[in-house]
């Protein structure tokens, strides 16, 4: 069975300034998620589904909620915005406690970090920079160019996931 994509997956444009075409890419990779998981009850969403793996398709809509967080606000923004769903002491917690979790309160919390992140982006120059606590001075760019990297990696892994879930691909 393939995926049918909705009209709200954007294609990033081909011919566009550097800001235009790095968030065309974030964009297009975000609703590429979002019809990844698009139709799977709490059940599906919460399928560990590639073992020994750990991970499933609710485990990563929360992971990138907070990446998100992480990223747009916490760092580029400066808010505090700690993480929700992982912590120092439960690093995985984000992809490990997905069986009491509420697959809808986790969507929608991803949309709002989402648009969030957009408003954060809108508000600031692609050079502007800020101190990370490990890498030290970072771009905003270079947050933009990782959370489309991260975006990309992770949709691979819901490739698969959703395939295994209830057999539905597509590209």
């Amino acid at each position: 069975m393939a995926l049918t994509p909705g009209p709200a997956r954007p294609e990033p444009p081909q011919r566009a300034g550097e800001r235009e075409t790095l968030a065309g890419f974030l964009d297009f990779h975000r609703a590429t998620f979002a019809w990844k998981v698009a139709g799977l009850d709490a059940e599906q969403l919460r399928r560990r589904a590639v073992e020994p793996s750990s991970m499933s398709l609710l485990g990563l809509v929360r992971h990138l909620a907070d990446v998100e967080r992480s990223w747009w606000r916490a760092r580029v923004d400066g808010q505090d915005a700690p993480p929700v769903t992982y912590s120092p002491e439960n690093p995985d917690g984000d992809f490990d406690d997905v069986d009491d979790a509420d697959p809808q309160e986790a969507l929608a919390r991803l949309t709002r970090e989402q648009e969030e992140g957009q408003r954060v982006l809108a508000a600031h120059d692609l050079d502007d920079v800020f101190e990370h606590p490990r890498q030290g001075t970072t771009s905003v760019r270079w947050v933009l160019v990782h959370l489309v990297e991260e975006y990309a990696r992770h949709n691979g892994h819901a490739d698969l996931l959703r395939e295994r879930v209830d057999g539905a691909t597509g590209e």
